[in-house]
């Protein structure tokens, strides 16, 4: 073989290798699990709440009496956003005002700075959260460690915080489902001691990975005997709970 066809050839190889990686990123980027169809029901003003949308990724869950606070929220990884307006809404009508928001290929990781400029639209909120699923759980732990000053505190769900969050003041929620088959427990036990050593846990008995969003089963997720509604109605009396408990304590 003479050296130019050498060297078309090696070029045609990795053109095609290139070809075939971009195409496998592609497909990766657009797999997600979108929302079921009941979803729909809770993108619409309840008695307590109205829900707006801004049009510019951003889902506003507003509670129709002053807010007690507010919660920005990051979606778990590949999972359409709008699968967690059950839990938006029933902190909503508790009174916290929640904006839900969509990330980039449906992946957290490519929006951990999503929350920048958000509480700007509700100058009125004093006290502000921030949390997520998942993956949105820990981009927005991470987010987070950057900001702590423009925040009461973060809210896990299924997740864990990889940032060093235990000398922030910080007040931390966490919650994951009894029946949880995604989240890697080691990880979580390790990451303990990135959070204050006051933080509040909640396992959700039954609970599993996907019922924190209306996205069906999640593949290797464990079996839960309840459903989004139920896991979304238990996580939202924990956080207002919270919420308040920590608003007094001032």
């Amino acid at each position: 073989m003479s050296g130019k066809r050498k060297k078309i050839l090696i070029i045609s190889v990795i053109a095609a290798a290139i070809v075939s990686v971009i195409a496998g990123c592609t497909v990766y980027l657009l797999d997600y699990y979108p929302a079921e169809d009941y979803i729909e029901q809770a993108l619409e003003s309840s008695d307590y709440a109205s829900v707006v949308n801004y049009g510019d990724g951003v889902i506003a869950f507003e509670p129709w009496e002053e807010p007690v606070a507010g919660l920005i929220f990051y979606p778990g990884g590949k999972v359409e956003y709008t699968s967690y307006a059950p839990l938006m809404q029933f902190l909503a009508d508790k009174g916290v005002l929640c904006l839900l928001v969509k990330m980039p290929f449906n992946l957290a990781v490519f929006g951990k700075n999503a929350a920048f400029g958000l509480q700007e639209r509700y100058p009125q909120i004093e006290r502000w959260y921030i949390g997520g699923h998942s993956l949105g759980g820990a981009m927005a732990a991470s987010y987070v460690s950057e900001h702590s000053e423009d925040f009461e505190g973060l809210i896990l769900l299924g997740a864990y915080s990889t940032a060093d969050l235990s000398g922030t003041g910080l007040n931390v929620m966490s919650a994951y489902g009894s029946e949880d088959g995604i989240m890697n427990m080691k990880k979580y036990e390790k990451c303990r001691s990135n959070l204050p050593e006051d933080f509040s846990e909640y396992v959700i008995d039954n609970g599993n990975h996907a019922n924190f969003g209306g996205y069906g089963d999640q593949t290797g997720d464990g079996v839960s005997n309840i459903d989004t509604n139920t896991q979304s109605s238990l996580t939202a009396e924990f956080i207002y709970e919270k919420i308040t408990e920590f608003a007094q304590a001032e």
